[in-house]
């Protein structure tokens, strides 16, 4: 990974218990679940990320209060769009391997070769995503040698871009992305980046099906943790219902 240190896929590989799924050539694509929009954006001292709480299966809503953000570490986090269930199983063993690096190495693996890790681990679901399986993550973290907040999106074969703003990816992205076009103004506060993450997913919901609006009444409501040098927090449901209850009012 980081140091000469094989990371935890490898010591599977060793014992002859990689994990891994594989569809036979020509064989159809199993109808699954899709997790959808998620997003991030920087703020002063730091980033937020969030994503909406809905999965959709073809046309239909799958889950309505999906989690699809997720801490990697106490410095980062990482959120899924794509196929659910692939997607779980990546954060689950991304999770494993910065614990296996920590444990062996004696200290934490960089933000930079984080992101570089999740990358690779993309680029080996490939054959996954050329029969239509795609995952796509968003990864965001606190960079302790720079000591900003910083954020990268990837693509489905694994590339890895560093945005300087926001970024987001899954169905909704153009359209949270659009919005957050007109009213990012960087870097915000962080209540105003954590206010700016629901009002762009609430935006998005306008016009994507697959991305899911704030239910008040069943208390439902985005996932979003902001990440800066005290560490991850996770925004509480008391904090968002106000800003969500706004946006609903005022997007249309």
């Amino acid at each position: 990974m980081d140091g000469g240190v094989g990371g935890f896929t490898e010591l599977l590989a060793q014992l002859g218990i990689t994990p891994g799924t594989d569809l036979a050539v020509g064989g159809n694509t199993p109808s699954v679940p899709e997790g959808t929009t998620v997003l991030a954006l920087r703020f002063e001292g730091g980033v937020v990320i969030a994503g909406d709480r809905r999965s959709t299966e073809g046309n239909l809503v799958a889950h309505r209060s999906i989690r699809k953000v997720f801490p990697a570490d106490d410095w980062s986090a990482v959120a899924i769009a794509g196929t659910a269930g692939l997607a779980l199983e990546m954060v689950r063993l991304f999770q494993t391997e910065l614990e296996h690096f920590e444990k062996i190495e004696g200290r934490a693996l960089t933000l930079e070769g984080k992101a570089n890790y999740l990358s690779r681990m993309v680029r080996n679901q490939l054959p996954m995503a050329m029969q239509g399986l795609v995952v796509v993550p968003l990864f965001a973290g606190y960079d302790h040698l720079e000591e900003v907040g910083r954020l990268y999106t990837f693509d489905v074969v694994g590339g890895r871009y560093e945005e300087q703003e926001f970024g987001s990816t899954g169905s909704g992205s153009r359209l949270a992305k659009a919005y957050l076009r007109t009213t990012y103004v960087g870097p915000p506060t962080e209540e105003e980046a954590v206010a700016l993450a629901v009002k762009a997913l609430v935006s998005a919901a306008q016009e994507d099906m697959g991305t899911g609006v704030p239910d008040i009444r069943r208390d439902i409501f985005p996932n979003v943790f902001k990440i800066d040098a005290d560490g991850i927090t996770e925004v509480s449901n008391a904090v968002l219902e106000p800003i969500a209850q706004e946006a609903l009012e005022t997007i249309r």
